[in-house]
């Protein structure tokens, strides 16, 4: 990160500390204010497990107000508002992290994180204290809990029997629609194809012509968008495990009690927890929902891609700012 930026920004969290101390013994008897800024709508799975799960936990002692939408403040303005005293909570991704922290970028590459389970292992070992360190010193934002967003897959117009893909090499010349930018790309080549840049809002229409061969999402994803609609087979790469992370003022903790400190603790992880084991029955029952309408769903060699996909990034100037030993760290808690 720029290092007037970074500066800026320490010196506001510095500022929203003794700020927050002062008011704190003013109003020691009032309820604390926890407003949560969110991109999502109430619908999400991340909302919804928030609303049933942390606001409930925490009533005794905080107000919690989520505002939906990017009411509040704009997508990628809330860490920066959380480190200002602006704001007290938010969903915060490892991208978004990254552009302050160029080493959290590690945590958005292919094949890194393997799966749901192998997210927590990797949030609780000591191999994430460091980045959890960085954020609080450095932005005044605490990561309390990881939240699962889901595994992308990789979706395809051609069946079974026409493309059977098996390792990256079977994506050889496939046209595999990707977001547009540097890092999505990347992974798409990464992971044998031929990226295509395009908007989400024309991908229907040009798997449909045959302008693209497929594309990757998630599975509520494929479903949502009505992929599976102009599609014949996912191939489970599970490429990418998605997640976010339940961010809070750390001004705003420090001055709370041991015993509500703890409570916002738990009810964070009562969230992601929650959150977590509803994404997961979702995917499992999409496969079946996938399968009754003609797909054909289906695991390749997923080590096979891990592996080629890393050797990918290792060699790029994606990992040159990637800690040493952190990838070997991470790879040993996984399966």
């Amino acid at each position: 990160m720029n290092q007037m930026i970074r500066r800026r920004l320490l010196s506001a969290s510095a500022v929203a500390l003794l700020s927050a101390t002062l008011v704190g013994h003013a109003t020691a008897q009032d309820k604390v204010q926890l407003r949560l800024s969110a991109v999502s709508s109430e619908t999400d799975q991340r909302a919804v497990a928030l609303a049933e799960k942390f606001g409930p936990a925490v009533a005794d002692f905080a107000s919690y107000e989520p505002h939906y939408n990017a009411t509040l403040f704009a997508q990628g303005a809330e860490l920066e508002a959380i480190a200002t005293g602006d704001l007290e909570m938010s969903i915060t991704s490892a991208q978004e992290l990254a552009t302050f922290f160029p080493e959290f970028s590690i945590f958005t590459a292919g094949y890194v994180l393997q799966d749901a389970d192998h997210q927590v292992r990797v949030f609780n070992d000591e191999v994430f204290d460091a980045f959890k360190q960085k954020a609080e010193d450095e932005l005044g934002v605490m990561l309390l809990a990881p939240m699962y967003l889901g595994r992308r897959q990789v979706n395809l117009r051609q069946c079974k029997d026409e493309l059977d893909v098996k390792t990256p090499a079977d994506l050889a010349g496939v046209n595999l629609r990707m977001p547009g930018t540097d890092a999505w790309q990347f992974l798409g080549r990464a992971l044998g194809a031929n990226p295509t840049p395009m908007a989400f809002t024309e991908v229907y229409t040009a798997l449909s012509s045959g302008a693209v061969d497929g594309q990757d999402n998630p599975l509520p994803t494929v479903v949502d968008a009505k992929f599976y609609e102009v599609t014949c087979q996912i191939a489970l790469t599970s490429h990418l495990v998605d997640w976010n992370f339940i961010a809070f003022s750390k001004a705003v903790f420090e001055e709370l009690t041991e015993d509500q400190q703890q409570a916002v603790r738990d009810a964070a992880w009562a969230a992601a927890d929650f959150g977590r084991e509803n994404q997961l029955k979702k995917e499992e029952e999409l496969v079946s929902f996938l399968e009754e309408n003609g797909l054909t769903v289906y695991e390749p060699d997923v080590a096979a891609f891990r592996t080629h996909v890393q050797e990918e990034y290792l060699k790029s100037e994606f990992a040159q700012t990637w800690p040493d030993g952190v990838l070997d760290k991470v790879n040993a808690l996984g399966n």
